[in-house]
């Protein structure tokens, strides 16, 4: 399994001041995800669990907030007008049982969606992560084929290493591209109909 163990302790604030430091390492394996959600209850750490592991995903740097700032708000402005609701980080998304991902960015085009849930959400329609220099295959491949699973229709790589904006669309259980976007261009989605931001908006964000 290719989960992340290395070292690894989180610092939880639990009364008024003080704190409680948690090592992961003892539980790796075995952490339920009663466990897991009460661990992430209490901490604003980015924590991804997969079968008993718990991955702590990378500090975000002022870089990929600016980046999701941008895509955050526009998606905002285009789908809350039609009914929707639109979510950053973190928040979790349940991919199957044993699995959970915090995606950057969480979207439903209905926010009456049962699916929407207030611990975590049962699933979406649409998720985005911005590509992480630590792994950028978690990013590109190994997140791709969990929200496939998941059954979300559309996945959005934003990649500032290579200046592209991938729009993956869900056919027969994967995701074919619907379009590699660059500098210059207007990334689109194929499921919310007019919906299109420019490239290089998101890659200038500051």
């Amino acid at each position: 399994m290719a989960i992340d163990t290395r070292r690894e302790q989180l610092r939880l604030s639990w009364e008024k001041g003080n704190e409680l430091v948690v090592s992961l390492d003892p539980l790796q394996g075995h952490w339920t995800e009663e466990q897991y959600l009460l661990l992430t209850d209490q901490t604003n750490r980015l924590l991804e669990y997969t079968d008993g592991y718990i991955e702590v995903l990378p500090m975000p740097t002022d870089n990929h907030q600016a980046m999701l700032e941008w895509l955050f708000l526009a998606l905002k402005a285009f789908i809350e007008r039609l009914g929707g609701k639109v979510r950053f980080a973190p928040l979790r998304v349940l991919v199957r049982e044993g699995k959970y991902r915090e995606p950057d960015i969480l979207l439903v085009r209905d926010a009456r969606d049962p699916r929407r849930q207030n611990r975590f959400w049962l699933g979406a329609d649409l998720v985005a992560e911005i590509v992480s220099e630590d792994d950028p295959e978690r990013d590109t491949k190994v997140k791709r084929a969990d929200y496939a699973y998941a059954g979300i229709p559309e996945y959005w790589i934003v990649n500032p290493f290579e200046q592209t904006i991938t729009v993956l669309a869900l056919k027969d259980e994967t995701y074919t591209e619907y379009g590699v976007f660059r500098r210059g261009e207007q990334a689109a989605s194929k499921l919310l109909e007019g919906f299109s931001i420019r490239v290089d908006g998101v890659f200038d964000a500051e």
